[in-house]
């Protein structure tokens, strides 16, 4: 038992030899990088180490956030504008309207919620149609989870307040790329939160002066943002089967079904797409 333990030791130092020689010949043989974390990868007896890139949550990750979403500023103090005119057309004082964007910070459930917003208040109908235009961020969130499920509670949940689908998108890019600092969301988020204010706040202003937004276009503003985030998430051919099967799903539930549950019914099916042909 003793000469099989020393040949086993002795057979192991020499397949670990043999993979730094050769990591030094390809020129891998280097430190690990900050965000990189050391894991063993079996070989035979032997074990060696390489590099794994773990989720982080830097300053450095949040200034980025918040330059990258800059392009995506314009687009979204327009939207804000709509919902300060809504607001005010639906009776809403100043405060009120910011405080709509402050605490809620949802832009589809804002606009699905003014929309409804007449007397007698119909609360039940409002409460039930803003969690299916919001029950889109169960998936989202799952997408997210895997890069947030190490942080401090504290960290994750302050971040997701700031979760919307520019943000998501964009985050999603980013992990795409490499990338694994979270606070690139939170930033992102924040510097639309921030600038959402004077949106609205000049929205409410004007609200007099466009009765009807929709007129001026602005009702398609939101669609072309997410246009233009999936052109840049598509990765070729292999993309296609779930959008087309969220898409044939969504308008097929939306001329079956009222209200907003295509949403939900296009994002589950475009999901099970996705799983299936990557299981495949």
């Amino acid at each position: 038992m003793r000469d099989y333990l020393f040949d086993a030791k002795q057979r192991q130092q020499e397949l670990l030899r043999e993979a730094a020689a050769d990591r030094l010949v390809r020129g891998q043989d280097r430190p690990a990088k900050p965000g990189l974390r050391q894991r063993p990868r079996a070989l035979g007896h032997a074990s060696i180490i390489v590099s794994e890139q773990v989720p982080s949550f830097t300053r450095q990750g949040a200034f980025a956030g918040a330059r990258g979403i800059i392009p995506i500023v314009v687009g979204g103090i327009i939207f804000d504008l709509i919902v300060g005119m809504l607001a005010r057309q639906a009776g809403f004082t100043a405060l009120e309207a910011l405080l709509l964007h402050g605490l809620v910070f949802a832009g589809t459930a804002q606009l699905a919620a003014l929309a409804m917003w007449t007397a007698p208040l119909p609360i039940l109908a409002i409460l039930v149609s803003t969690a299916i235009v919001n029950s889109r961020y169960l998936l989202m969130g799952a997408a997210i989870h895997p890069w947030m499920a190490r942080l401090p509670v504290h960290k994750v949940y302050g971040t997701l307040f700031f979760l919307t689908d520019e943000t998501w998108a964009m985050t999603q890019n980013e992990f795409g790329g490499g990338r694994r600092d979270v606070g690139y969301l939170l930033g992102s988020g924040m510097v639309l939160w921030l600038i959402g204010f004077i949106g609205v706040l000049v929205g409410y202003s004007a609200g007099g002066l466009i009765q009807n937004p929709a007129q001026w276009g602005f009702d398609f503003l939101f669609t072309a943002i997410i246009i233009t985030l999936l052109v840049s998430m598509w990765k070729g051919s292999e993309s296609a089967l779930p959008w087309i099967v969220a898409g044939l799903v969504a308008v097929g539930v939306s001329l079956l079904l009222p209200g907003n549950w295509y949403i939900m019914a296009g994002a589950l099916a475009g999901s099970i797409a996705g799983a299936l042909r990557d299981a495949h």
